[in-house]
């Protein structure tokens, strides 16, 4: 028999039967929106996610828009769980306003997107895209790349990813720079890591890896300035945000020939189609990697992901809060 109990909504792709089985042994009436092939949540404009979100208590989201009048047109929704631990496409202080939580799946994805910035970093610098597409053509010429062993590799910004890279890293015998508003001294005895200025980082990287959010202070932090002081053929790897670097200043310096490639899962042209083209042109580029926003999709990652979210709507819709770390707006507080 289908539950009676408070509808939950679920608007991602890969929800697992344990996630599922979570939420309906406390009793939630589960809906697992059917979403067009190749579209995601963020492809619903807000009349499609009003119908599908009718009555819900708790939605797991995961690129949709959470607007203001979305959720004023949802007055039953009480909790909002990201799949996922960016929450910039959220109004935050609606939610508040309104009375509602937000929580994120704080460190179910870490070292997913932690494997895909090593790995990135690893791709560019031994040329494996231009390799494989020369091949592809016939052409067997070995082409030199080099090595991340012994590499100075700059951190801007050391969250749980960052931390998580720091971990992988120490096997290649690197040395790394963090540039973070938050330095800690006890972690970086225990690491080894350096903390430093962003303009000392980018003059002395090799490899410059993004672990930072996106904010109105972060917005193209990357930008020609930043791009020029780097050594000339370092490697940048965005598994971050699309908006950290403005796509169109870094096109124009790997066409310059001044960086040496680009690992990339993250385009400003995801929020901002004005970008479109500048996206297509990194995408042609031979130096660079790219991946489509895909740095948390593995089955393990999507698996903790989907259980920390399900136990953050569970949690709050018995009254309680979401798991440590995972809150990031509560609007029950008075």
């Amino acid at each position: 028999m289908p539950s009676s109990g408070p509808k939950v909504v679920v608007t991602v792709r890969s929800f697992d039967d344990a996630a599922l089985a979570l939420l309906r042994d406390r009793g939630c009436a589960v809906e697992v929106a059917a979403l067009p092939p190749g579209k995601g949540d963020g492809d619903l404009d807000q009349d499609q996610l009003c119908r599908l979100l009718a009555g819900a208590c708790g939605w797991i989201v995961g690129h949709a828009r959470v607007t203001r009048p979305l959720l004023q047109s949802l007055p039953d929704l009480r909790i909002i769980a990201r799949r996922g631990v960016g929450y910039e496409r959220v109004d935050v202080q609606a939610a508040r306003d309104l009375g509602r939580v937000v929580a994120i799946a704080a460190g179910g994805n870490d070292a997913s997107v932690a494997d895909h910035a090593v790995g990135l970093m690893i791709a560019v610098g031994r040329r494996f895209r231009e390799s494989q597409d020369n091949m592809v053509k016939g052409d067997w010429t070995i082409l030199t790349g080099g090595e991340l062993y012994r590499k100075t590799v700059g951190l801007v910004g050391l969250g749980r990813i960052g931390k998580s890279v720091v971990r992988r890293l120490s096997g290649f015998d690197v040395r790394v720079l963090v540039h973070t508003p938050n330095p800690d001294e006890a972690y970086a005895r225990d690491t080894g890591v350096e903390y430093v200025g962003l303009p000392d980082l980018l003059v002395a990287s090799d490899y410059v890896s993004l672990h930072a959010p996106l904010t109105p202070e972060t917005r193209f932090l990357i930008d020609a300035a930043a791009l020029a002081s780097m050594k000339r053929g370092a490697i940048l790897i965005n598994t971050a945000r699309g908006g950290l670097v403005e796509d169109a200043h870094l096109l124009a310096a790997l066409r310059a020939g001044h960086l040496g490639g680009a690992g990339l899962d993250v385009f400003i042209s995801e929020s901002d189609p004005a970008y479109w083209s500048v996206t297509q042109g990194l995408l042609a580029h031979p130096a660079v990697v790219a991946t489509p926003h895909a740095g948390a999709s593995t089955r393990e990652g999507f698996e903790r992901t989907n259980r920390i979210a399900a136990a953050s709507v569970v949690a709050v819709l018995d009254g309680g809060d979401p798991p440590p770390g995972c809150c990031v707006a509560d609007g029950r507080v008075a």
